[in-house]
Order: C-alpha cells, then sequence, then structure tokens
C-alpha cells in the first residue's frame, strides 16, 4: 500500500533543475532510503514529502491528499502527521531537551500539561534520553542530539517520519546506535520512514526499499538487494564508491 507519491515533479532553483519529472512511491509500513551525489535533490524531495517545498510542476500524495493544493494554515495542521529529523537536529539552544521534544504537542494539540510531560517522558524512553531530559543541547554530544532530535520528530506520532541524513559525522558505534533506533522506531510506531544517509552500511540494514537520484531523476528503485545487482553502472560505481565509471569526478 502507498504511504506517499511523488507524481511527474519538477523543481528548479533558479536555472537549475533539481528534479525533472521525478516519480517516486513511499510503501506504507517501510523504510525507504534515498542515496545519491551530493545535491542530487535527496533534501528536496524530503521537502517536497512535507510540504515545506511545493514542485514546479507536478503533484505529491500523502495519504491520498495533494499537499501541493493545500492552503498553508490547513498544511501546518497535516504536518503534525509527518515528523521531520533535521539533519543537525535543530533543537532550541535555549530549550531542555524535555522542552524541546514537548514544543509539537503545545503548538499543535490541545493536551493539558501533565499530558504532555507523559507523552514526552515515555518518548525520550523510546529512544533511550529519558536521563537527559532537563539537558540543555550544549551539553549533548552528537549522538544524543540526534537522539533529541528523533524524540521532537515522533513525539506527535506521525504516520510518516523523514530524516535527513542522520548518521552524518558521527562516529560507526554511534552510527550503528541510531540505525538501530531508526528501525526500531518505525516497528513501536506501525509507521513509515524515509532516510537519507551516505552510509551504506547502515541503509543496507535499515531499508526496505532503495531509491537512487542521479542528475534529477531516480536512476534505481527496489528493495536493497535488487539495487545492490542493479546492471546501471552509476549506481554500480556509486555503490562501489569507485573513481572509474561514467560519474564524472
Amino acid at each position: 500500500m502507498i504511504l506517499a507519491r511523488i507524481d511527474n515533479v519538477s523543481v528548479r532553483f533558479g536555472d537549475k533543475v533539481v528534479l525533472q519529472n521525478l516519480s517516486l512511491d513511499i510503501e506504507e509500513g517501510a523504510i525507504t532510503c534515498l542515496i545519491g551525489l551530493s545535491g542530487a535533490g535527496k533534501s528536496t524531495i524530503l521537502r517536497l514529502l512535507n510540504g515545506l517545498r511545493k514542485p514546479d510542476s507536478g503533484h505529491v500524495y500523502v495519504k491520498g491528499t495533494d499537499i501541493c493544493c493545500m492552503r498553508e494554515r490547513d498544511l501546518i495542521d497535516f504536518r503534525s502527521k509527518i515528523g521531520f529529523a533535521f539533519q543537525f537536529a535543530a533543537l532550541f539552544d535555549s530549550m531542555t531537551v524535555a522542552d524541546n521534544v514537548a514544543l509539537p504537542l503545545r503548538e499543535h494539540t490541545r493536551m493539558r500539561p501533565e499530558q504532555i510531560d507523559a507523552v514526552v517522558m515515555r518518548t525520550l524512553e523510546m529512544v533511550g534520553m529519558e536521563t537527559a531530559r532537563e539537558k540543555y543541547p550544549a551539553e549533548l554530544s552528537g549522538g544524543m542530539l540526534k537522539r533529541a532530535g528523533f524524540a521532537r520528530a515522533i513525539v506527535t506520532n506521525p504516520d510518516l517520519v523523514l530524516y535527513d541524513e542522520p548518521t552524518t559525522g558521527l562516529d560507526p558505534i554511534i552510527t550503528h546506535v541510531l540505525t538501530d533506533t531508526i528501525v526500531r522506531l518505525r516497528r513501536q510506531l506501525s509507521g513509515t520512514a524515509v532516510v537519507i544517509s551516505h552510509d551504506l552500511d547502515s541503509i543496507y540494514v535499515m531499508a526496505d526499499y532503495v531509491a537512487m537520484l542521479f542528475e534529477g531523476a531516480i536512476i534505481a528503485y527496489g528493495k536493497v538487494e535488487d539495487v545492490r545487482r542493479s546492471g546501471n553502472p552509476i549506481v554500480q560505481q556509486f555503490l562501489q564508491g569507485s573513481e572509474i565509471g561514467p560519474i564524472p569526478i
């Protein structure tokens, strides 16, 4: 079953074509990983899926709703069911971890303070951050920042969670912890996730489906083993990290 669909979408930034007539289905209940060269348009796809960016042409459907046609006020409410874990966590420095995680509930629900506290604590426990609830972002390690960002992304129990390069710049141990956390959260939430990552080992562990972008188009899509066996020389050069191949270095 399809939870979200990007349908024949094109996006331009000035004269630069980022996405060209691109279509992609996001399977419900699965983790879909987006791979490709830097600047290929992966982050743009995440922003299309939660309405932060509108396409120049084409449509974006989430749970059957064309979000390109939604009024901004309605889109803000709709985003409460789409969690976004930013690349650098994007926590507010002046707020504790608990207050950062509570923010979506305070802004988008009518829950009482004691209810919010209970949900925040339960969510922090899900990412192993319950003992850090009163800490400030400056007191956290890189991995803890990421997990606090995960907690804020899932606190509203969203149908879809978007992760923008969750393991970038982290050591292998923390990368493993975060990869395991993403897989576990998808299972606990019975939800759907889209993950951008350059860490192929992490992708091979977490992904149900992989989509590779190149020059504004998806050139490979399928289950992990299908993409790894792709006969496309561009895909193989990327996966092997080789200097030799059709991708210009």
